[in-house]
């Protein structure tokens, strides 16, 4: 990461358990840098990504750096209650996704890392990958509450001054 020029800013929580929520989501590269970060950070997360991604050559080394596919276009297909399991049967489990859902500008953030974290009993943890800075943003592990607007409002907030790879989309 520092042969990139990129620096870290915060830590990340000596927790068990945590969904970690990752934006500005604006390119593919935000994989690379995420990986790489992982590595430096000697993080053990799982992922969830686009099912795509876990098809042909590369299926095998999104599965080996932890991604679990997740088909988006089937809207209630349990992916919460999936996740929700997993974190009960596992002692470690760092989860991360990106609140967008998708690169493209989105309007509203998907809420299922709210729902994850809330049924799991786990803290959400913000991570910033900010372009403009060259710096990867720890924030502080926030509960999920019983107001998810609250919450949103709060961590949208921790994001506001970050920039993604391509600004336009973020």
């Amino acid at each position: 990461m520092r042969v990139a020029g990129w620096t870290f800013q915060g830590n990340i929580p000596n927790v068990a358990k945590a969904v970690i929520i990752v934006a500005p989501h604006t390119s593919n590269w935000d994989f690379v840098i995420g990986a790489a970060a992982m590595l430096a950070l000697d993080l053990d997360l799982r992922f969830l990504g686009k099912h795509t991604l876990f098809e042909g050559p590369l299926a095998p080394i999104m599965r080996a750096l932890g991604g679990i596919p997740v088909d988006r276009s089937q809207p209630g297909s349990g992916v919460v209650d999936r996740m929700v399991e997993l974190f009960a049967a596992e002692e470690r489990l760092i989860l991360a996704l990106a609140p967008e859902g998708t690169r493209g500008r989105v309007t509203r953030w998907r809420t299922g890392f709210h729902s994850i974290a809330a049924g799991a009993g786990v803290p959400i943890v913000p991570v910033a990958l900010d372009y403009g800075r060259r710096t990867i943003f720890l924030g502080p592990p926030i509960d999920a509450g019983d107001d998810l607007e609250d919450d949103l409002a709060s961590l949208h907030t921790f994001f506001a001054d970050a920039t993604g790879r391509r600004p336009l989309a973020s």
